[in-house]
């Protein structure tokens, strides 16, 4: 009987839906699965593998770890798959699947090069809704959460921010130009330099057609003023990280709302704003779903 002849890369990504970058990263990371070379020196890999790969691949579907997944022959894999996930499983608390996230910390720890290839794959297969909320927010989440805790380097941390920032300004380049109220001008206030979570709160809102006008960050008040008057703004979305300085924030947002005009509504989200007092005519968005809650209660109030 004729052995079948081991499968490219390329194959093995779509016979198994894990990506050509996943493959590169487990093989350093965790030593499977080990390609062979063929007579070019690209990585060939036995059925044997692909098997186990296809195996453990509905595994991390149900939430459990990819590196301990990689450690166990295909019989033991099929037995986990014959039973209820085991109580290791890593789904984050909304259900989740955190193996994406862990795949793509993994890339930029070791392959970072391939990041952004990695993340357009995540972009084109979710779309940019889900890969806002599923990868990006979380993502972001984990990377600052690695740099506090010495996993990833500043450069990491700043390598990421630059990669991440140019997918989502491709993605939300290429959304149709908006043709609904409101318009909204989504700015950080000075001393503000972290952008990414502003960003995704502008996708969101593209994504319900909303008209959308970046200043960027690190804006001046007076600027931010000056800008919703000349653009007309209905609304000033702000985004505060959990960096920015608390001592500054309710001082600065009561300020602000007391020099836009009343009709102009003033929002504010972010990590930075967890556990804020509420404010006179300030809307709070803890999430980035809130964001989009608060856009359909606007256009009722405005209907």
């Amino acid at each position: 009987m004729n052995t079948p002849s081991p499968l490219s890369i390329a194959a093995v990504e779509r016979e198994t839906r894990l990506s050509k970058d996943v493959l590169r990263v487990w093989e350093k990371r965790y030593g499977f699965p080990a390609p062979e070379r063929d007579a070019n020196g690209e990585r060939c890999y036995p059925r044997e593998q692909v098997e186990r790969l296809r195996l453990m691949k509905r595994l991390m579907d149900q939430g459990l770890r990819p590196g301990r997944l990689a450690q166990l022959p295909a019989a033991q894999l099929a037995a986990l798959l014959a039973r209820p996930p085991a109580p290791d499983r890593q789904d984050r608390p909304d259900g989740q699947d955190r193996a994406p996230l862990d795949e793509l910390l993994a890339t930029l720890e070791r392959d970072p090069a391939a990041l952004q290839d990695a993340l357009q794959q995540h972009l084109v297969r979710q779309g940019l809704d889900r890969f806002v909320e599923a990868i990006a927010a979380p993502l972001t989440a984990a990377v600052g959460t690695g740099w506090e805790g010495g996993r990833f380097d500043v450069a990491d941390e700043h390598f990421y921010t630059e990669v991440m920032t140019r997918v989502l300004r491709q993605a939300i380049g290429a959304l149709p130009a908006a043709g609904r109220a409101p318009k909204i001008l989504l700015t950080t206030l000075a001393g503000e330099t972290h952008g990414l979570g502003l960003m995704m709160a502008e996708a969101l809102l593209a994504l319900d057609d909303a008209s959308c006008m970046s200043l960027g960050t690190d804006t001046p008040l007076p600027s931010i003023l000056r800008a919703a008057a000349m653009h007309g703004a209905d609304i000033v979305a702000l985004s505060f990280s959990a960096a920015y300085p608390r001592r500054q924030l309710a001082a600065s947002l009561q300020e602000l709302r007391a020099l836009l005009p009343p009709q102009v509504a003033l929002w504010a989200g972010g990590a930075g704003i967890a556990g804020l007092a509420p404010i006179a005519d300030l809307v709070l968005l803890p999430t980035l779903d809130s964001g989009r809650q608060a856009l359909a209660r606007w256009r009722d109030g405005a209907s």
